[in-house]
């Protein structure tokens, strides 16, 4: 039998679906989701590993029109991610009209050696005659190899697409040990389920300005594993709104996080939350490489 192995990756605007349809077609989650743009912001590897195949994902963040260096570096990512992979998917959620930035993408996409999969996401969320005409429309923004619609929420389609990504894969040996599903690191993940635990019902210029570090992973005499995290925003004003009255959004955000954290360690943790400002560190480099963008 053929053993294909090879890198893919999704893009599209921000909110197009595509973390959300990386821990589907890994099977758990490696990528942190949220109804906020700009939720990815490293390349994550999600590792798919079969009895013919071993496709390595990469979710990258959304490409869009920067704003600010920290935009730009996220395009630059996700820039550099397509130049190196072997087929790249591009999102398009059937619950909305194609607009420019899909026509943005489609024009940096035409660039590209690697062939493309047309995927329309999310279409749990409409009709059939909605996606009908998405699919039509989605023919007209490029050359595609297979367009396909999926639902990663309802699974449907799920493994008929990476049937689809793992044939355009070249023949090779695997990769990655075949017991692995991400090269993240642990305190990276740790980081994005506490960014993703802050970002749930933020207003909405406030995702950007989240960013989450480690400061340290320790264990106990008991046995506890403690976790200490830095939540980074860049006005004080900021502050008020992620700590809550009296602690209370700043408890909330522990509580949500702590489980998944468990979860990911196997085992119980105590996670201590800290707030601290690092004004505009969107648009500074040194802040921005002190954060790890």
């Amino acid at each position: 039998m053929t053993f294909r192995s090879g890198f893919g990756c999704f893009v599209g605007r921000p909110n197009a679906g595509k973390s959300t349809l990386t821990n589907a077609l890994i099977g758990s989650k490696i990528v942190i989701t949220s109804d906020k743009p700009q939720t990815t912001r490293h390349a994550v590897r999600g590792i798919l590993t079969r009895d013919d195949a071993q496709l390595v994902l990469v979710d990258t963040p959304g490409l869009h029109r920067p704003r600010t260096l920290l935009g730009q570096r996220l395009n630059d990512v996700v820039r550099s991610t397509l130049a190196e992979v072997d087929v790249v998917g591009f999102c398009v959620p059937a619950d909305e009209r194609i607009g420019p930035g899909d026509r943005f993408i489609a024009a940096e996409l035409a660039q590209l050696r690697a062939p493309v999969i047309g995927i329309v996401t999310k279409t749990d969320t409409t009709s059939k005659q909605r996606i009908g005409e998405q699919l039509l429309a989605m023919s007209t923004l490029g050359n595609f190899a297979d367009i396909v619609p999926v639902s990663a929420v309802s699974g449907e389609q799920v493994g008929l697409l990476a049937d689809l990504f793992v044939a355009q894969l070249p023949e090779g040996p695997m990769l990655y040990p075949d017991d692995i599903t991400t090269d993240n690191d642990t305190e990276t993940r740790i980081a994005e389920l506490v960014r993703e635990a802050a970002l749930d019902g933020v207003r909405d210029e406030l995702p950007h300005s989240i960013a989450v570090t480690i400061d340290e992973v320790r264990r106990r005499d008991s046995g506890l594993q403690e976790v200490f995290a830095t939540v980074h925003l860049e006005r004080d004003s900021q502050k008020g709104i992620v700590i809550g009255p009296g602690g209370s959004r700043l408890k909330k955000i522990g509580v949500t996080a702590r489980p998944a954290i468990e979860a990911l360690l196997g085992e119980k943790v105590h996670l201590a939350l800290h707030v601290a400002v690092e004004r505009d560190w969107q648009r500074d480099p040194k802040k921005l490489d002190r954060l790890g963008f």
